[in-house]
């Protein structure tokens, strides 16, 4: 079936009932196109909301109405309607009647139109979702993701029909098998050829087939066609080259029906001697968790920002990414495979026990299978995914009843996908919560909590205690028979006790404490059956507000910050895609590059300091703009895969220090305060092998604009980003000087999202002025779907305008 994008001219407003209907109006007059996060548009309250975990974003109820003409000649076609995620509980209405619906937010589901459609004439389909209660993190709401229309031929192939494997891989052949699902909803036996095209990088035919099949009234046909691939080129991390398989249906002198799908011509296997191999080469998993909103977009999905998001990750040193704790958007797979980055997409957060007063475990036991079939055909041609997990810190895991549902999740993820792993992310918090009361009583006693850092440090030593004590033992055995990886969410306590206890067992990290990375990374590299990390998290995300802030004694001692907080505050890079100083210590842990990080510890009088502990790292900058005295003396950190550190401000050297004295990769001296230059320079065996300068900042003197790109087509699904940041007359970025930033447009554009990475703010990301952090603040301009020259307009009082342009075409 051929698609084609049904985003435009969607009305949208309130889902109200027949009754309401009186006296509230439900959708306008004004358009809008989709994707379209109903949550962000619908403002925060920190009293009428979703709370903190859901950055205090208000639940609703929408509804969205769409006219669109049905040609005649449709009757003799299949209509199908694809949506790539609705937020949730979706309920698809065409011309009035209920044609579909879908209870998962974050599945791909296909709505058949034809027995609703009027032909030769207008007509109407309406969606309504909800968020309510239902989430532990920012959901967003309503048609977040693309929808599109597919027309195919009363013979035609399947919507999710064309499916790509490579059993048989070596450098000097490949094997593929294309499996095609065509259908007959002809009334007469019709005989179709499939001609099938493999295409390499540079659009050169590399492979061809056909195949002839006889379809019955009602058939549903695979025609199975082997090609093979003469010195194939593997798809990896570090070369990510891409097939194209083109299938062609063609009924002779009636019908014709296409399909295409990219591939990756790869193989993954693991097992405890050799670890995880792809293409018989052994990889570690540099990975990172990230939920699915795209900070000043909200949960809107869009192909640049998911490009945008993977390529940041990889040069952040990230080969992984985890999709917590849902399904992954179609874009973000399309960006994995390009740009060469590994996912584990995980289909669950909760099985039949709640986490929430209205989440999905209501639903689970009659949508679990359709939602593990959606899931296999969304990724099933993407070869960046190796790993599915069937759970995310299900509650009930280590019960009997927990672990037979592991089981029935993963034989039906096997029974349609047998190329990929299988794992599932258990936490000993979940499997032995009966025994922490007792565990919290002996903490208590041993010593007083004073302040959130102590607390994280007892829920830390808990943690390590249950995870290896013979009741989570005993109740991971079942969960962890049915998979080919054991997944642990801070479990890397009991790695070297698995090795011991378990020695054909296969464990990853599927979750960590970022601050652990250095003793994580070891057990990683020291252990072949310990396959990867992903830390929680790499990116920063909307909701779970404050959860690695840094608290200091004036602050109010909670695990959730209040109101105005609208960001978990605890990503290698931050909700706008800046990385944060973790992030430069984790590539210097990875062993990725030579180049050293300063980090300055934030000055206080009191002298009061925060050290790296669970998910909050110390709170340090590559800043040398200082309020302090001269002469006042700063901690000063380098992280660095040398052995030592020389100190040089303005020129002179002050200070030299060991790495990894007090931890692996770091080096840390006190350094005399004076404004001016401060660089660090690192050696490894006497030989410079890098160094750093970080330098202080005047008044801010100009707006710098960086574009992403300086021409994109003309289309109302393209985005582009455009990095704004408060320089000095030297170019110096200026930290310390926050200003409120407006923006205008002039062309064919419009603002979709507009502001900084400010963890805790009420100001909209929708408006079209924002206060920068940092001295920083991100614009996401959209096409209005025409071609010019789309000009952006910065201002704020006392300083020049700024103005950068890009081209659609």
């Amino acid at each position: 079936m051929l698609r084609y994008p049904f985003n435009d001219h969607w009305q949208f407003g309130p889902l109200i009932s027949v009754h309401e209907a009186i006296n509230v109006a439900g959708p306008g007059d004004a358009t809008i196109t989709l994707p379209h996060d109903a949550m962000l548009a619908g403002g925060r309250s920190a009293d009428h909301s979703g709370g903190p975990q859901t950055a205090y974003f208000k639940d609703g109820k929408w509804s969205y109405e769409k006219w669109f003409d049905v040609p005649s000649e449709w009757a003799n076609k299949r209509v199908t309607l694809e949506f790539e995620g609705v937020y949730r509980d979706a309920a698809v209405y065409i011309n009035g009647a209920l044609a579909g619906q879908w209870a998962n937010g974050y599945s791909t589901f296909y709505v058949a139109a034809d027995a609703f459609l009027l032909y030769g004439t207008r007509n109407a389909i309406r969606v309504d979702s909800q968020a309510h209660q239902d989430s532990r993190w920012y959901s967003g709401g309503g048609i977040y993701r693309p929808v599109n229309i597919l027309i195919g031929d009363l013979v035609h192939v399947t919507p999710t029909g064309l499916r790509v494997s490579t059993p048989d891989v070596d450098d000097d052949l490949a094997s593929v098998v294309i499996q095609t699902e065509i259908a007959n909803e002809d009334i007469g036996t019709r005989i179709a050829d499939v001609d099938v095209e493999v295409r390499d990088a540079s659009g050169a035919i590399a492979a061809t087939e056909r195949t002839r099949i006889t379809l019955r009234p009602g058939d549903v046909t695979v025609a199975r066609q082997r090609v093979f691939l003469h010195r194939p080129n593997l798809w990896s991390v570090d070369t990510p080259t891409l097939y194209e398989a083109q299938v062609r249906v063609q009924v002779p002198g009636e019908s014709t029906d296409e399909a295409s799908t990219t591939f990756g011509v790869r193989t993954v296997t693991v097992d405890p001697v050799r670890g995880l191999r792809i293409n018989g080469a052994s990889v570690k998993l540099r990975g990172g968790a990230i939920h699915h909103d795209n900070g000043i977009l909200g949960a809107a999905e869009f192909q640049a920002a998911a490009d945008r998001r993977v390529r940041l990750l990889k040069e952040a040193g990230f080969n992984a990414i985890r999709s917590a704790h849902n399904p992954i958007s179609r874009e973000l797979l399309d960006a994995c495979d390009r740009f060469g980055v590994l996912v584990m997409d995980e289909v669950f957060d909760m099985w039949t026990v709640p986490k929430s007063g209205d989440d999905y475990s209501k639903r689970f036991s009659l949508w679990w299978e359709r939602d593990i079939d959606a899931v296999v055909a969304k990724d099933f041609n993407h070869p960046s995914v190796i790993l599915y997990s069937v759970g995310n810190e299900i509650i009930e895991a280590g019960t009997s009843h927990g672990g037979r549902y592991g089981r029935l999740l993963a034989d039906r993820l096997r029974q349609q996908d047998p190329t990929r792993l299988i794992t599932h992310a258990l936490q000993g918090m979940y499997i032995g919560r009966d025994k922490i009361p007792e565990l919290r009583a002996q903490s208590q006693k041993s010593a007083e909590i004073q302040g959130i850092n102590d607390y994280l440090g007892q829920v830390t030593e808990m943690i390590k205690i249950l995870v290896t004590s013979n009741t989570v033992s005993e109740r991971l055995l079942e969960p962890a028979s049915a998979l080919d990886v054991m997944g642990l969410n801070y479990g890397d306590d009991r790695f070297m006790l698995d090795k011991e206890q378990h020695p054909n067992r296969v464990v990853l990290s599927t979750e960590s404490f970022p601050t652990k990375i250095d003793e994580i990374w070891r057990l990683v590299i020291e252990n072949a059956h310990v396959i990867g990390d992903f830390t929680w998290t790499a990116w920063d995300f909307l909701g779970e507000v404050g959860t690695g802030r840094h608290v200091y004694p004036e602050d109010e001692i909670v695990h959730r910050a209040p109101y105005p907080w609208l960001t978990a505050e605890e990503g290698d890079l931050d909700i706008v895609g800046r990385r944060n100083p973790l992030s430069y210590y984790r590539e210097a842990v990875f062993g990725l590059t030579d180049t050293p990080y300063i980090g300055v510890r934030k000055y206080r009088q009191d002298g009061f300091f925060i050290e790296p502990r669970a998910w909050t790292w110390s709170d340090v900058a590559a800043n040398w703009t200082v309020d302090a005295p001269p002469g006042t003396p700063l901690h000063v950190e380098v992280y660095s895969t040398g052995d030592s550190i020389e100190y040089r401000l303005n020129g002179a050297a002050v200070a030299s220090a060991e790495v990894g004295t007090d931890r692996p990769c770091l080096a840390a001296a006190e350094i005399p305060y004076e404004t001016g230059v401060l660089e660090v320079v690192a050696f490894r065996d006497g030989k410079e092998i890098g160094r750093s300068q970080i330098q202080t900042a005047g008044r801010p003197a100009s707006i710098a604009l960086n574009v992403d790109r300086r021409g994109a087509p003309a289309s109302d699904q393209e985005i582009f980003f455009v990095d704004i940041t408060l320089r000095d007359d030297a170019g110096v970025l200026v930290e310390t000087d926050d200003r409120v930033v407006t923006v205008e447009l002039e062309g064919p554009g419009l603002l979709q999202g507009f502001g900084a990475a400010t963890p805790a703010t009420d100001e909209t990301y929708l408006g079209n002025a924002a206060t920068t952090y940092k001295g920083h603040a991100l614009a996401a301009v959209r096409s209005t779907g025409e071609a010019g020259t789309v000009r952006l307009i910065t201002s704020t009082p006392g300083l020049p305008t700024a103005s950068a342009t890009v081209e659609l075409s």
